[in-house]
């Protein structure tokens, strides 16, 4: 196909229950790329990785595979295989014969699938393993022995739905080098579902940024944090201070009270808009050199750099800086024209800005989103694990 287009999602649309889950996507996704399906809990991402594999058909829409429609085309027929959050491994087999499994069921030779399960045990790191009783690995290796499973048939498309939430932060990010390492070396295509930014953009060709059913940014990962398309993109990938502002002409932006040069055009003369700057793109000067002057409220240490919350005139900005400044400090800021980025007004301004309610309290409500989201997870795996002892 041309430009090497090896997936289509063309006006696809889901709803369980009247709620719209996918509401009228399009999406490609080229040969040979890493693809990042981003976003939070109940965006629709995991639905579109599970249309892709083949779990779930569209109430609407067309899925393309190499040019072909697949819709109605059963999971197993596909030239896609998935990784799911809990590996979905056999406990009753050994690491070679769940390695083994795909193949076997192919009717694969004996020596070919010896071969094969060599080759992928070698590939994620677990060359000797292959008598392990998989009760007895750790969840690292564990993990491994799912990606070798799914490799092994070959397929040209690799689903990994959230693979990595189950281990902890180092492996979690030994695994992230690991895959893209797998990924390189292999030169098929993955695709990728997480609502981990960080995990995104480190890993990513490509990441699409999803909410409310809806694709709301599609692009590089440095693309993504440095353009972001509305409110809601700039909020979700990384910090972000989020204010009002009027597009006084090309190049000129009124925000916070003051008259900034900025780098962006093509705005209406005096249009409202919403100006975007990350923490570590403001500098700290001294007040009476400043373009904007606050006092900081709070401090935390983060290793390399301290996260200082500044009020200026009510709005509470957040700034990441080498240098420590005490609670209660008076501090200038100096913002470059190329750390302003303007974008248009949309659904989402208003909705997300400065750091007022920052606080430990958002990290526990995001755990208990993902508890649920881990739930809805298992009740799809283990769906899909049936599924494969059947077959």
């Amino acid at each position: 196909m041309e430009n090497n287009i090896i997936i289509e999602l063309k006006n696809i649309s889901v709803s369980f229950d009247g709620e719209k889950i996918l509401d009228s996507i399009d999406l490609y996704i080229r040969d040979k790329e890493f693809v990042t399906l981003l976003g939070p809990s109940g965006c629709g991402k995991t639905t579109t990785l599970r249309i892709i594999g083949g779990f779930l058909q569209p109430e609407g829409g067309e899925v393309i595979f190499d040019g072909k429609k697949i819709n109605g085309v059963p999971a197993y027929k596909r030239q896609v295989n998935t990784i799911f959050q809990r590996y979905a491994l056999f406990p009753h087999l050994n690491v070679f014969d769940n390695v083994a499994f795909g193949l076997k069921v192919r009717k694969v030779p004996k020596n070919v699938i010896a071969d094969k399960v060599a080759e992928m045990l070698e590939l994620v790191n677990l060359k000797g393993f292959d008598k392990r009783k998989v009760s007895s690995l750790s969840g690292g290796q564990q993990q491994r022995v799912a990606i070798a499973r799914a490799l092994a048939i070959d397929p040209k498309v690799l689903l990994l739905d959230e693979p990595l939430a189950a281990l902890d932060l180092k492996l979690r990010k030994d695994m992230q080098n690991e895959l893209k390492n797998i990924q390189q070396k292999l030169g098929i295509t993955f695709i990728y579902v997480t609502h981990d930014q960080e995990e995104a953009l480190s890993m990513s060709d490509t990441i699409v940024v999803m909410d409310s059913g809806k694709i709301q940014q599609i692009g590089s990962p440095t693309d993504v944090y440095n353009e972001p398309k509305n409110a809601f993109v700039a909020d979700f990938i990384g910090e972000s201070n989020i204010l009002d502002g009027v597009m006084l002409r090309d190049k000129f932006v009124r925000f916070a009270g003051a008259d900034f040069v900025c780098v962006d055009s093509g705005y209406s003369t005096n249009e409202n808009v919403d100006v975007v700057i990350r923490p570590e793109d403001v500098d700290v000067v001294s007040p009476e050199k400043a373009m904007l002057r606050g006092d900081v409220t709070n401090v935390t240490f983060k290793g390399v750099y301290y996260e200082i919350i500044v009020d200026i005139k009510g709005f509470k900005w957040m700034i990441q800086t080498t240098r420590f400044y005490e609670v209660g400090q008076t501090i200038g800021l100096s913002i470059e024209p190329n750390a302003i980025h303007i974008m248009k007004k949309s659904e989402y301004s208003g909705k997300f800005g400065d750091y007022s309610s920052f606080s430990e309290e958002y990290d526990t409500l995001d755990v208990n989103t993902e508890e649920e989201e881990d739930t809805e997870t298992q009740k799809i795996d283990d769906e899909t694990e049936e599924g494969l002892s059947v077959e």
